[in-house]
């Protein structure tokens, strides 16, 4: 996992409530355990017709935003099944950071464990980054995660909290796995200790 410190981008304003994760990656996409390719399956029923054109209307599809990373929206983003493809579509497109009131509770656990920052802040603050974010192409966010600070276009700061823990795995690139090596040497000892302590019933008996 690539680590997260600072992130220089242009955001996309999603002023939405409610996305759930089959918005964020429909169900037909999910027969692959690749996290890599699902990118242009983000949004899908809202980016493309019937025919798979695009429409140009939606917020991703328009030039400005096409290399958006930063998503901000309403509140609850996330919800419905906790499908982990979800924040795997959102990396896969570009989008490192996700702004909004309120987060799905396992979404918002999965956004962390995939590289994914997601931040929370009261919504008024969250409709101004949107208006911010309209300009476009000439509006670059900074998100500062040592520093839990983003910083607006025209340099106004607006801090976030995130929890301790969580905010270093970030800054570390770590994950579940990495995490779990970090005590490769303990498991292997743990490991020996319960070799040298397992006996097995056969032989237990035979010894009778």
């Amino acid at each position: 996992m690539e680590k997260f410190t600072t992130l220089t981008s242009v955001a996309a304003p999603l002023p939405q409530e409610n996305i759930d994760t089959d918005q964020l990656i429909p169900a037909r996409f999910l027969k692959t355990t690749q996290r890599t390719g699902l990118g242009e399956h983000l949004f899908a029923a809202q980016r493309y017709d019937e025919n798979g054109a695009e429409n140009p209307d939606f917020v991703l599809n328009k030039p400005a935003y096409r290399n958006a990373g930063i998503l901000i929206t309403l509140d609850n983003l996330g919800c419905g099944s906790s499908r982990e493809h979800a924040p795997w579509a959102l990396l896969d497109f570009g989008i490192k950071c996700v702004i909004a009131p309120s987060f799905a509770d396992i979404f918002h656990n999965n956004c962390f464990k995939n590289g994914i920052l997601p931040i929370r802040l009261p919504r008024e603050i969250c409709e101004t980054l949107m208006e911010d974010a309209q300009a476009g192409a000439n509006a670059r966010f900074t998100i500062d995660l040592e520093r839990q600070e983003i910083i607006r276009p025209d340099g106004q700061i607006i801090r976030f909290e995130v929890d301790p823990f969580r905010r270093q795995l970030l800054l570390d690139g770590a994950d579940d796995v990495s995490q779990t090596l970090h005590f490769e040497k303990d498991i292997a000892q743990f490991e020996k200790r319960s070799e040298r302590q397992w006996v097995p019933s056969t032989l237990k008996e035979g010894a009778e």
